[in-house]
C-alpha cells in the first residue's frame, strides 16, 4: 500500500504558520507519510509578498496599535469570493500544486487557504479532505472560524471552548496541541526542585535596539544568580554590538547565540524564557515546561496567546523593563516559590506532542475517507 500523500499549505506571514507546517510535515514522515509544505503566495508571488512579509514586521514591531486596527478590519472581509487580483496567483499555484503533488489529504496553517480550496475542489468535484490548523490560541480571528474545512486542529483545550461557545460543531473541533517539534517529545525539562544555581533564563529580543541593553540589565540586576543566554536570530548583525556591551558588562553572565537550531533543547535546560507572545514560541515554551515572561506584544492575534499563559499560570506581561526586573524577583523569592508553582502547573498538563497528535488525526482522516 502506497503512503498516504499530505500536501500542507503555509504563509510566511508570522514565525507560526511556517512552524506548524514544518512540524507537522515531521510528525506525518515519522508516521510513514510523504509530505510536501508549500507557500503558495511566496512560490507564485514572491517579490510582492517579500514586501508584504516586510511591512507586517515593521508594523508589529514598531505600530503594533496601527496592525491592530488592520488586523480588526479582516474579520469583516469575505474570503469567500476571489475579488482580490493579489490573491489570484497564490490561488492558481495551490490549484497547481494539487494537480502535480495528488495528495490524499490537504492541511492549511493560514486561514486564506481554505476558502482557495473551496473554490479549487468545487471546480474538480473532489472530496479531497481538507483541513485547517489554527496556530492562535483563545483570540481567534473570523477568517480562520468561517473557513470552509473539514475540521479545525486548535492549540488547547481553552481555545476549543471558546470556539464551542461561538457556536461551531463540536465534532469539528480537534484539541491536538499546537504542532511544536516532534523532539520535545523526548526532551527532559528542568524539575521544579532544581536548585537554580544558576538560574538560567533565555532571552529573544526583538529587533528594537534599545530592548536589548535594557531587558538584559533588568534580569541580570533582579539576582546575581540569573544568567542570561542571548538568541539574537535573524537580528544577529543588527544587535551583536549591544549584546556584547551586556556581555562585557556582566562577565561570565551573559552567553550570546546568533542563529539556532536548537531551540527546543534551549527551552528544555532553562528556567524562564523572555520574549515576544508568537505563537511558536509561546508554544514551545509550555511544550518544554518553560515560564514565560511576555515583554513584546502584537495586539489581537498574540493577545489570546498571552491570555492561554495566563489561564495555565505559568507566564506574566511586562510592558517596561522594571517590571521585568520585578517580576524576575518575584519568582525568585522565598525560595522561588512562585517559579516552581509554575512549574509544577506546567508538568501537570504537558502539551509537548502536537505534532504527532496532529499527524495521527490527519491519517485517521484519509483513512476514514477511503473506506
Amino acid at each position: 500500500m502506497p503512503s498516504p500523500r499530505i500536501l500542507i499549505v503555509t504563509a510566511a506571514f508570522g514565525e507560526g504558520h511556517n512552524s506548524a507546517a514544518k512540524n507537522l510535515a515531521l510528525g506525518l514522515n515519522s508516521l510513514g507519510a510523504t509530505v510536501k509544505v508549500a507557500d503558495p503566495c511566496m512560490e507564485s508571488t514572491p517579490i510582492f509578498t517579500n514586501f508584504l512579509c516586510k511591512i507586517y514586521r515593521l508594523l508589529t514591531t514598531y505600530t503594533p496599535q496601527l496592525w491592530y486596527k488592520i488586523y480588526l478590519s479582516t474579520d469583516d472581509m469575505d474570503f469567500s469570493k476571489q475579488s482580490s487580483i493579489f490573491m489570484r496567483k497564490p490561488e492558481n499555484a495551490l490549484a497547481q500544486m494539487i494537480d502535480d503533488f495528488q495528495p490524499d489529504a490537504v492541511v492549511s496553517t493560514y486561514p486564506i487557504y481554505p476558502y482557495f480550496l473551496q473554490r479549487i475542489l468545487a471546480t474538480r468535484r473532489s472530496n479531497l479532505p481538507t483541513l485547517t490548523v489554527i496556530t492562535d490560541s483563545i483570540e481567534i480571528n473570523a477568517s480562520w472560524k468561517k473557513a470552509p474545512t473539514e475540521a479545525w486542529l486548535v492549540t488547547d483545550a481553552e481555545t476549543r471552548n471558546i470556539l464551542l461557545r461561538a457556536g461551531m460543531p463540536e465534532e469539528k473541533i480537534i484539541d491536538t496541541g499546537f504542532p511544536v517539534h516532534p523532539c520535545f517529545a523526548e526532551l527532559k525539562p528542568t524539575h521544579a526542585e532544581d536548585e537554580l544555581s544558576p538560574f538560567r533564563v533565555l532571552y529573544f529580543p526583538t529587533s528594537k535596539k534599545p530592548h536589548v541593553r535594557r531587558i538584559s540589565r533588568a534580569l541580570l540586576d533582579a539576582s546575581p544568580n540569573v544568567h542570561v543566554t542571548l538568541v539574537l536570530g535573524k537580528n544577529v548583525r543588527r544587535l551583536y554590538r549591544q549584546a556584547y556591551e551586556i556581555k562585557k558588562a556582566y562577565p561570565g553572565r551573559v552567553r550570546i547565540i546568533g542563529w539556532t537550531r536548537r531551540v527546543p533543547q534551549l527551552l528544555s535546560e532553562h528556567h524562564l524564557i523572555v520574549g515576544k507572545a508568537g505563537g511558536a514560541t509561546v508554544h514551545e515554551a509550555i511544550a518544554a515546561q518553560c515560564p514565560m515572561i511576555v515583554f513584546h506584544l502584537v495586539p489581537g492575534q498574540e493577545e489570546g496567546n498571552l491570555k492561554l499563559l495566563q489561564h495555565i499560570g505559568c507566564g506574566r506581561y511586562a510592558k517596561e523593563a522594571h517590571e521585568v526586573r520585578s517580576i524576575v524577583s518575584d519568582l525568585l523569592a522565598d525560595n522561588a516559590s512562585v517559579w516552581r508553582t509554575m512549574k509544577r502547573r506546567m508538568a501537570a498538563q504537558p502539551r509537548n506532542a502536537g505534532a504527532l497528535h496532529a499527524a495521527r488525526y490527519v491519517l485517521g482522516k484519509i483513512v476514514e475517507r477511503q473506506q
